[in-house]
């Protein structure tokens, strides 16, 4: 944790980082406050941002955002990286950050294939162990980090990756050593050591109807096994053309038809030229440098600022008309200057895949974003007069017709109903609906240093 003073201290530079970056613009909205009653705005944090050495960074996760991510700090190879020793301290620097801002906190990952220590998969001899040994070592480390954050990390991307582009399941050791019930023993772990956290299926591409025919059948198996999976997380490593907002809307719809909740866990958006593979984010794939690959290192153009924007807006107009189902939206990373696209799947380019450029900045994308909340708060106006001690609040909508929705409680514990449209009665008080649905949201990438 942080030490006394030394909180102190952060909290003074913060503040001052704060209100300076701020007040000329403090009437303007944050993405938090533009979404609020939507879904939650988080940002993924790196170990800068956890202790302080990025504090323009975590005066904008501050401000801007009521839900992190870590990006690396809970994987196995830095929580656990020998047999029976765990190292917690940037975790918990991270877990005490969310805490302090009051955050939903996110953790990520548990069972990956990727940036998991050689030893786990082996014996002192160097041979691959048997099931039943790799079950215990999984079933250790599941207990042993969901459980030190019990009531703290509110959702977990327990399984991350499994799946191959066509939508079969990944030949990882975890499948060949275990078996495909790995996925299944995961689940029940993290379950046994915390039973009111969100347990998250996290995958990228699934906007692609294979890989997504693929986990539909995954999360419809694992249901039907009782399997307790409450969200699937689409990845959201995107370009400018990819996906389409129609596979974006089929991929939610094919998932909430589900029963399960829906988070963009990971979103980014690369503006660089493609490198010639489909859309991945597989970080084993690395390609060579060339300066065809890497054309705006003197900076973006407006043109392609404006174009990814446009993109922005598209996704988010999408996440909108979702937004029973979509749960939290969260950008995989703060700036352009750190994130990992940078370095993916080629390294040393200069990307700017995200809402703030390398000065701290917004850029056209998060003026773009905001719009598109204030255009859809217009169309779903409230009425004056609701009782504030009221759960439900009526919306005014297009078409004079009247709403009913259920407010949203804090983020970590929240109730929420599908939107009731009923007619207006000719001056008369509107009849009050009854709620058709409600849900129990339960409380809540790529390592460049490592690839």
């Amino acid at each position: 944790m942080f030490s006394k003073s030394s909180d102190c201290a952060r909290s003074a530079v913060l503040l001052g980082l704060i209100l300076g970056c701020t007040a000329a613009a403090s009437h303007e909205p944050t993405l938090k406050d533009a979404y609020k009653g939507d879904f939650v705005i988080g940002a993924a944090m790196d170990a800068g941002d956890i202790t302080g050495q990025n504090q323009r960074d975590d005066a904008i996760i501050e401000t801007q955002f009521n839900s992190i991510s870590p990006e690396n700090v809970l994987k196995w190879e830095i929580v656990h990286p020998q047999p029976g020793s765990y190292n917690f301290d940037l975790a918990d620097k991270y877990v005490a950050f969310g805490l302090e801002q009051h955050m939903w906190i996110h953790g990520h990952t548990l069972v990956w294939h990727n940036q998991v220590p050689a030893w786990v998969f082996r014996d002192d001899k160097g041979n691959l162990v048997d099931r039943d040994t790799l079950l215990a070592r999984m079933h250790d480390h599941i207990l042993t980090v969901v459980g030190r954050y019990k009531g703290k990390i509110q959702s977990w991307d327990v399984v991350n990756e499994a799946l191959n582009e066509d939508g079969t399941l990944r030949q990882s050791l975890w499948y060949k050593i275990i078996g495909p019930d790995y996925i299944e023993k995961a689940f029940a772990y993290a379950h046994e050591a915390d039973s009111q956290a969100q347990l998250v299926y996290n995958d990228y591409n699934l906007e692609n109807e294979p890989k997504r025919s693929g986990a539909i059948a995954l999360i419809k198996k694992l249901k039907a096994e009782g399997i307790p999976i409450g969200c699937v997380g689409l990845q959201g490593h995107e370009s400018l053309t990819w996906p389409t907002p129609e596979q974006e809307d089929a991929t939610i719809a094919g998932f909430a038809a589900l029963g399960v909740k829906v988070a963009i866990s990971e979103l980014d958006v690369d503006v660089l030229p493609s490198s010639g593979t489909q859309p991945t984010a597989d970080v084993s794939v690395h390609i060579q440098q060339n300066a065809a690959l890497n054309p705006y290192v003197n900076g973006l153009p407006d043109s392609v600022a404006q174009q990814q924007a446009a993109h922005y807006v598209d996704l988010f107009r999408v996440f909108l008309k979702h937004r029973d189902t979509v749960e939290r939206v969260t950008f995989w990373g703060v700036t352009d200057a750190t994130s990992w696209r940078n370095d993916f799947p080629v390294r040393g380019r200069t990307n700017y895949p995200l809402l703030f450029d390398r000065s701290e900045q917004p850029k056209p994308a998060f003026d773009a974003i905001i719009r598109v909340a204030a255009e859809a708060s217009q169309r779903l106006r409230p009425l004056t007069g609701w009782d504030r001690g009221s759960p439900f609040v009526r919306y005014q909508i297009p078409n004079n017709r009247i709403a009913q929705r259920q407010v949203r409680s804090p983020v970590f514990r929240r109730r929420e109903s599908n939107l009731l449209a009923i007619p207006a009665l000719n001056g008369k008080k509107p009849h009050v609906a009854k709620r058709d649905q409600c849900t129990e949201a339960k409380n809540r990438k790529s390592n460049r240093d490592h690839q």
